[in-house]
């Protein structure tokens, strides 16, 4: 209905889709062409999206992302933090690898692409630079936070969830770069300015 919606009003579109669209089995960063396999529920509703919005407008941003954490809301780098002040060791899985994204910087590319008034429509993947495993992540965030934690890396076997997640899902970001002349920044450089603003905000 919204892509239907933006057709009628002439209004771009900009969705913000996952790396949940791939299942994970390529050993190379994915590219927006690649074919999405999602191989999870979260995944392939997230693909019905996309198609869904192929299939009904011409005027659209499709930003593809992974990871996504900030200093508010729930996601991974808060519960690592209050896990870590709760607990005196944890066990993260190491065999899931992507890269996590800081969500300030999605929002300024976001903006970025607004601003830039193009009409380079289409998917584009974009995550922070670098790659980590789960374990590397929540390792990186005790480390800046200054959290003393024993942490213990264990296979995805050790650790089921409801929903499949794939092994493997780094994103390319060549494209993104070169249409929009964008730098982005490492994960860890974009975890410290999360960490010190979620410092700022819990004093």
């Amino acid at each position: 209905n919204l892509a239907l919606n933006c057709n009628e009003t002439k209004t771009v579109l900009i969705h913000i889709s996952t790396d949940f669209v791939f299942d994970g089995f390529l050993n190379e960063p994915y590219k927006e062409g690649d074919i999405a396999r999602p191989i999870g529920f979260y995944g392939d509703t997230k693909y019905k999206g996309e198609r869904a919005i192929i299939n009904n407008l011409e005027e659209y941003f499709i930003i593809r992302t992974s990871w996504l954490y900030s200093e508010f809301g729930n996601n991974f780098m808060k519960t690592m933090i209050r896990l870590g002040t709760e607990r005196d060791s944890l066990s993260v899985v190491y065999d899931q690898v992507g890269t996590p994204t800081y969500a300030v910087d999605l929002a300024k590319v976001i903006l970025h692409i607004i601003n830039a008034h193009s009409i380079e429509y289409g998917i584009y993947n974009y995550s922070n630079e670098g790659v980590a495993s789960w374990y590397d992540f929540a390792k990186a965030i005790f480390d800046g936070y200054g959290l003393s934690v024993d942490l213990k890396p264990i296979r995805s076997s050790e650790y089921p969830t409801l929903a499949e997640r794939p092994k493997y899902s780094v994103l390319d970001k060549a494209k993104i770069k070169k249409t929009f002349g964008i730098q982005i920044p490492h994960w860890k450089e974009s975890l410290a300015v999360a960490l010190k603003a979620h410092s700022k905000i819990n004093i």
